[in-house]
């Protein structure tokens, strides 16, 4: 059974030949492919690798992570797998894999009673630019 490692804190600018050495110098059986960034090509900082058994993946983990890469201290776990994150999966960037996901509050904005001198505070936001661009409207001319 494979196993799928994160490999993180990856410099921008670096060879895949010599990272690649560095998997192989721990044990044969682990294929690496990092994940670049659509526009521009470089490497986004992070990749997955593919290890062939759970012995090699805990020898991959103990042996590299925090070992100096490019001037990087790199970060290698177990990857876990996108249906079993917390969240609907759609939040992405830093801490996403540790997103929870939020219980849908049924919050009131205003109350049932209106105070006439006080704006809706549904509108407050709306109610405040107008009055903004109308100011600016009236300094103008």
């Amino acid at each position: 059974m494979s196993v799928r490692l994160y490999v993180g804190n990856l410099p921008t600018a670096f060879d895949a030949k010599e990272l690649e050495a560095l998997f192989v110098s721990v044990g044969e059986g682990v294929r690496f492919k990092a994940v670049n960034d659509r526009d521009t090509g470089a490497c986004r900082g992070f990749g997955f690798a593919n290890v062939d058994d759970q012995k090699l993946a805990d020898a991959v983990i103990e042996q590299l992570n925090g070992k100096d890469f490019g001037g990087n201290a790199l970060r290698i776990e177990v990857s876990e797998r996108r249906d079993a994150r917390a969240g609907t999966g759609e939040r992405r960037g830093p801490g996403a894999a540790n997103a929870v996901a939020r219980k849908a509050v049924n919050k009131v904005v205003h109350a049932d009673s209106v105070d006439s001198e006080a704006p809706d505070p549904r509108w407050a936001g709306e109610l405040s630019k107008l009055k903004a661009l109308l100011a600016n409207q009236t300094a103008a001319v």
